[in-house]
């Protein structure tokens, strides 16, 4: 987590790129926001943008601009640059990010074998050599019926053809690049981004994998840069000294073999860096995104491409850009180092748009964490604009700012889970009076409990829990919520934040002590809650863990079950009830600790509602460790020492000397109910209301906060 104290002033110092000065070090890097017209700029783009330029960002890079628009597109909601009716939309988004205070960069792109609209236009997609087919695909067993038929039908039962290029077509390439850079320049922009990267199609010539030419422009690295080369130059010669031109790189390309080596990639950057680029922006490359979406190219590690920056870094003298979940203060440390020059956070400031002025204001330990969770990724999948968990104003910003309260209210929360902070912090920062109720002994509800699978949740649990302290919010926990202890706080509005139901199975043996449903777990873990139904071991072992402070503490809790599995409530042999979000999940945190785990789920899919690219990555980490999954699989009973399930048609069963239920979950609020039979006013959000997890708490508590 980022320390109150830490100043960033190499990130926050002024920098220089070419011809242009950035305020600072930080770089809104590419993401699609699929917001435009028909290739045309709409206001909705620009909001987005402006927002993360008011917010303090040296230099906003939009998303992929097609350089022939609508050739080569993916999507007919990107922008285009390939004629001048486009310039206006271009020039209004440069004129609101100069307003801003920032730069603007517009991403150049021909997106080659991944351009959709080709496809659906009945052209062929313009490749350096017809493309291999994918060597693993087994990821899309966990895309459930509904997310394929998002897929398919942005595909309008087209099948891809592929051309592969002729020398005419490389020289109405390297045209178009410089006709698109010169629309930037007279549109007022500060800088264009060539992408070389992503399976587009300057990156497909540079990869070896994607690229099996025999001519001057296959074979050899020269030859593979070439055209990268030859579009640097025209785009230079287009715009000379008046624009900076970056050139986006793949650092690595992950997935197949023959991929790019983060040695040739420095080689090319030196290249690029003797055609005329003015900086090098360091990513990388999944060469089958089923099976590698998180290595690139959005990775689920913090700094995962660093070491590769580095490597590019040594070979050239412009300056680099570095992404892949760039925290401040992992930017910070890397300029420190010498190690790169700026730093991307995209993501991140989808999540939090303020981030540099809250840096530049030394208040880091407010900026809204963004949890690796890909739900904005995801969106992009079938060609819609992204969503984040986090920040609902993503997508429409005008949600912000807040809406002052009209009439000062009382409001009393019940649950400090995600939705009940988030509705006290939002309330509060309007101006009500908000009194905030939980039974537990801490801030987080099931938030708390799932930063011990999935650690990124944390730093979101410590942001709530801070920010409904700044704000004011009267924190009274170890507080049993009734409807008599409601009416006595006097509240004007009362929000039910209780969270889901977690039921046992109705199944033989289902009741057994060494039967754990998410409560009960949570109980032992943290060594608070009815567990007298358990072993006297487990519950000994969770109240020493309370005894001694361990069980506060999620990153203790990992920590020391990763080295002590009997000391915390776990088991050699672990059945997991259950296979999705909660479950798989479990199963990974359970497996990497040492136990043996048998994973049963009901349905077909893992992982859901899991974003499908953290899904992906979660089921094949979950095989890797050697959980044992079975699909289809029904539970028929549960032994001491036994799970029977049936599955594919077999009677089956694995040792269990603990069993964890991660299903039977579902939404309600009783309390609710009794509230509003006694006159209250009464509102629900989260999985009180609907399970939809953190992305649901987040959106319904700004839907409920604001309408107060």
């Amino acid at each position: 987590m980022v320390t109150q104290q830490q100043t960033f002033s190499n990130l926050l110092s002024p920098g220089k790129i070419g011809p242009i000065t950035l305020a600072n070090r930080v770089v809104l890097p590419a993401m699609d926001m699929n917001l435009c017209e028909d290739g045309e700029i709409e206001q909705g783009d620009i909001a987005h943008f402006a927002a993360r330029a008011e917010g303090g960002t040296g230099m906003i890079i939009t998303g992929c601009c097609a350089v022939a628009y609508p050739a080569g597109c993916t999507s007919r909601k990107e922008p285009g640059l390939s004629e001048d009716r486009f310039i206006p939309g271009l020039k209004a988004l440069a004129d609101a990010v100069h307003e801003a205070g920032s730069k603007l960069c517009v991403q150049m792109v021909h997106h080659g074998k991944v351009a959709r609209i080709d496809t659906l236009d009945g052209r062929p997609q313009l490749v350096p050599s017809v493309p291999k087919p994918p060597g693993d695909m087994s990821a899309m067993i966990d895309c459930t019926p509904e997310e394929l038929g998002k897929m398919a039908a942005i595909q309008e039962g087209k099948k891809a053809t592929h051309r592969e290029a002729t020398h005419e077509d490389l020289e109405w390439l390297v045209r178009m690049f410089a006709e698109a850079a010169g629309r930037v320049k007279a549109a007022g922009g500060d800088a264009v981004e060539i992408h070389c990267a992503h399976n587009y199609v300057l990156g497909g010539f540079l990869s070896r994998y994607s690229n099996q030419r025999t001519d001057e422009y296959g074979g050899s690295l020269e030859n593979r840069a070439r055209l990268s080369c030859e579009v640097i130059r025209a785009v230079k010669e287009e715009v000379g000294d008046s624009l900076a031109v970056i050139v986006r790189l793949a650092g690595q390309e992950y997935g197949e073999s023959e991929g790019l080596t983060p040695d040739e990639a420095a080689r090319a950057a030196a290249m690029f860096e003797q055609a005329g680029a003015d900086a090098i922006h360091v990513t990388g490359t999944a060469l089958n995104a089923f099976a590698n979406f998180t290595d690139g190219p959005l990775p689920d590690k913090v700094g995962f491409y660093t070491d590769n920056a580095a490597v590019v870094k040594r070979a050239v003298s412009i300056p680099v850009i570095t992404v892949g979940r760039m925290l401040p203060e992992v930017g910070e440390r890397m300029i420190a180092e010498g190690r790169t020059d700026f730093v991307a956070m995209g993501r991140q400031m989808l999540a939090d748009p303020e981030l540099v002025n809250k840096l530049k204001a030394g208040r880091s330990e407010q900026v809204r964490p963004c949890i690796n969770c890909y739900v904005c990724v995801q969106e992009n999948f079938w060609d819609d604009t992204p969503l984040c968990a986090v920040n609902p104003a993503l997508g429409n910003e005008t949600l912000l700012p807040f809406p002052p309260a009209v009439t000062r209210k009382h409001v009393v929360v019940v649950g400090a889970g995600p939705g009940g902070m988030e509705t006290a912090r939002v309330a509060a920062e309007r101006g009500h009076r908000v009194t905030l109720l939980d039974k537990a002994d801490r801030l987080g509800g099931t938030l708390w409990f799932s930063t011990l699978t999935t650690p990124d949740n944390e730093r979101l649990l410590n942001w709530l829990g801070q920010e409904v302290r700044r704000a004011g919010v009267d924190i009274r926990l170890k507080t049993d919520a009734t409807t008599a202890t409601i009416k006595a706080l006097a509240p004007d509005t009362v929000v039910i934040a209780t969270g889901a139901v977690r039921a046992r199975p109705s199944v033989p043996g289902g009741d057994l002590p060494h039967v754990h449903t998410g409560d009960s777990l949570r109980g032992l873990m943290t060594g608070t809650g009815d567990v007298s139904d358990q072993s006297l071991f487990l519950r000994v072992a969770g109240r020493l863990g309370g005894l001694l402070g361990i069980t506060k503490s999620p990153a203790k809790i990992r920590g020391l079950s990763r080295r002590f599995l009997k000391f915390l409530p776990m088991s050699k042999n672990v059945v997991v009830i259950g296979g999705s979000l909660v479950g798989l999940e479990l199963a990974e945190f359970l497996a990497e600790r040492g136990s043996r785990v048998t994973l049963i789920e009901e349905g077909r899919q893992l992982g859901v509602p899991m974003a499908m690219p953290r899904r992906w990555t979660a089921v094949k980490h979950a095989n890797e460790l050697g959980v044992d999954i079975h699909r289809n699989a029904t539970v028929e009973r549960i032994t001491p020492k036994t799970v029977e399930f049936t599955a594919e048609g077999k009677s089956q069963s694995a040792p269990a000397s603990m069993v964890v239920v991660a299903s039977g979950v579902s939404a309600a609020a009783p309390l609710a109910d009794e509230l509003a039979r006694a006159d209250v006013d009464v509102h629900i959000v989260g999985d009180a209301a609907e399970v939809d997890y953190i992305e649901g708490a987040m959106h319904s508590a700004w839907k409920v906060a604001t309408a107060i």
